[in-house]
């Protein structure tokens, strides 16, 4: 069974600290004193490190491509009214490597998106759309970017 546990602590205003099981810290806070992320911030921060982890993984050990970059990006819409729960989620990664192909990414992504994301699989059993886009560049590719910005 997997435990998630978080302790809250009321250490300033309206901010938290939060604990988690695995031991962890972080400070909570709402937007006028922003010394920390809103909660729902971390969803989406939660969001994209789930989907994050599976691709990766998938594209390392089971497609055994050589990522040298990968960024994901989530964009997420609010409702208006409380509660003020997600009702569109974009997701987009950015991949690059030497031998990555398309058809490798779009692989890894359905697979977290359909089978491994748990976070994915809670939002959207809140009603929300979830769209995902993706960018493939080999390392060739990057390397001649780089280069003619240089040269400039």
């Amino acid at each position: 069974m997997i435990q998630a546990k978080v302790k809250l602590t009321f250490p300033n205003s309206k901010q938290f600290m939060a604990e988690t099981g695995s031991g962890h810290h972080l400070i909570m806070d709402e937007p006028a004193s922003n010394t920390g992320p809103k909660p729902i911030e971390l969803l989406a921060v939660a969001l994209a490190g789930c989907t994050a982890f599976d691709v990766i993984t998938i594209l390392k050990n089971k497609k055994h491509r050589t990522v040298t970059a990968y960024e994901v990006s989530v964009e997420a819409e609010q409702r208006q009214s409380p509660p003020q729960v997600f009702t569109h989620v974009h997701i987009h990664h950015s991949v690059t490597g030497e031998d990555v192909d398309t058809q490798s990414v779009a692989d890894a992504i359905e697979l977290s998106e359909s089978k491994y994301c748990s976070v994915g699989a809670m939002v959207k059993q809140s009603g929300a759309e979830i769209s995902t886009t993706y960018s493939v560049q080999s390392l060739k590719e990057a390397e001649v970017g780089s280069i003619a910005v240089i040269a400039s």
